[in-house]
């Protein structure tokens, strides 16, 4: 479906993208995988998530911090965001352009008991429908479409006033090509060779520009991975890995 509020868009996704990720669907949750150190990464990403919305709803000192908080998850793959925030009782919806990705998300929920509102779509139906959530969450989508910014403006679209957005992405700086590229993808290989382009990596000032005037960017860290421990820590470099949250105002 086309984005009915602008029908002469082109459908913002890259078919190319989209082949890769159907190819590698069955990998998301295999802990021996071609994803084995996302997986890691993920675990460590998810802390931070987690931490910043119990802090935007003032829910850190409450029993069931996310009971009843909608929360998207824009480009979910097979749910490794979306399925740890619903077992934690989060109403997640997780859409992705990858139908594969989206069975072998449903597949791995079902065989958990837990319960996604999964749907095979693109942020900008949601947007078009007038959907809105408390928190909506980008993670590593932005550097694989061919239009950057009009999924973050989607995305910001889909945020309630008052709530959260969080993006993750990879930095175009010097030192990502040499990590993100040279060194995960040809040298370590812990991500398949043309997982990144460099080109499509976004900074956080773009995102921040991108995010619109009714955003305001609230928390930012950087992540970085220690090569002989191989644990992803938090960090105040922002130079490869990083990861953003921005609050709507009540007023937007």
């Amino acid at each position: 479906m086309i984005d009915k509020s602008e029908k002469s868009a082109p459908i913002n996704l890259s078919t190319a993208e989209i082949a890769r990720f159907d190819a590698l669907a069955e990998s998301w949750w295999d802990p021996n995988g071609k994803y084995k150190t996302a997986l890691d990464f993920n675990r460590a990403r998810l802390e931070v998530i987690e931490q910043q919305i119990r802090q935007h709803f003032n829910r850190q000192h409450v029993d069931a911090p996310f009971d009843n908080l909608s929360i998207v998850d824009i480009g979910c793959g097979g749910g490794l965001i979306s399925e740890p925030l619903a077992q934690k009782g989060a109403l997640v919806t997780g859409v992705d352009a990858s139908a594969t990705s989206i069975e072998v998300a449903k597949r791995h929920a079902k065989a958990n008991q837990i319960h996604v509102d999964y749907r095979h779509r693109l942020a900008s139906e949601l947007a078009s429908d007038g959907a809105q959530f408390d928190v909506v969450i980008n993670a590593e989508v932005v550097e694989h479409v061919p239009n950057q910014q009009q999924l973050i403006k989607e995305c910001a679209q889909l945020v309630k006033p008052g709530g959260l957005l969080i993006l993750a992405t990879l930095n175009r700086t010097v030192k990502s090509f040499v990590i993100a590229i040279v060194g995960a993808e040809y040298v370590i290989r812990y991500l398949p060779v043309g997982t990144h382009d460099w080109r499509k990596f976004a900074k956080p000032s773009e995102l921040d520009a991108w995010s619109g005037e009714h955003l305001t960017l609230k928390y930012q860290t950087g992540m970085t991975l220690n090569p002989f421990t191989g644990k992803w820590k938090l960090s105040a470099s922002m130079a490869v890995n990083y990861l953003l949250c921005f609050e709507r105002t009540l007023a937007g």
